[in-house]
């Protein structure tokens, strides 16, 4: 769904709207997340494996199909559904930062709800500032940065930073290609 300069402003800010409801409201981001994670998944599938209740599961999948970011991809019964890639950059007002909403972005979202860390990283530092822990989840996997870089660097304490980067490491594993034999540290120093 990412959008360039030949697509109309209508359709860029429907696109804008439409993230914008995954990324207030947890169980739209979750259910978003497991449709990109499983490529295509029936309402059966999406009841059965996020332990919805079925009237819930349709209200949502047709919230995302009327959204325009999730696609039917069969609509012999019972219909298929599928997530549309997600690249959407958005800068600050102050024009000093810009964050990309991608698919790990909105599953890191979608878990709030479960992740009492990342509920309260959001509550602190906002969906932009989850948006940076992740970027430095990724580095850190990657064996680029520690936590305590990513705490200097943030203005945030040790223990809050290795709780948030802990709390995005299974979204980095999932959307990220981290190499195996790349092992992050986490002593002061290593890999900075």
């Amino acid at each position: 769904m990412s959008r360039t300069s030949h697509h109309a402003d209508g359709d860029i800010v429907q696109d804008f709207l439409s993230v914008a409801d995954l990324l207030e409201e947890p169980q739209l981001a979750q259910l978003y997340a497991y449709l990109a994670r499983e490529g295509e998944a029936t309402v059966q599938n999406v009841i059965d494996d996020l332990e919805l209740a079925q009237g819930t599961a349709y209200s949502y999948v047709n919230r995302l199909v009327d959204a325009g970011i999730v696609d039917v991809t069969d609509n012999e019964q019972p219909r298929r559904y599928a997530a549309r890639e997600i690249g959407l950059t958005v800068t600050t007002a102050a024009g000093d930062r810009e964050y990309t909403i991608t698919p790990a972005l909105i599953d890191a979202v979608g878990r709030r709800e479960t992740n009492a860390d990342i509920d309260t990283y959001i509550d602190r530092h906002g969906v932009a500032g989850l948006a940076t822990a992740l970027t430095y989840a990724t580095a850190r996997e990657r064996g680029e940065v520690t936590h305590r870089l990513m705490a200097e660097d943030l203005d945030i304490s040790p223990l809050a930073t290795e709780m948030i980067l802990q709390a995005l490491r299974p979204v980095v594993h999932e959307h990220c290609e981290i190499d195996a034999d790349v092992r992050h540290d986490t002593e002061e120093g290593t890999n900075r």
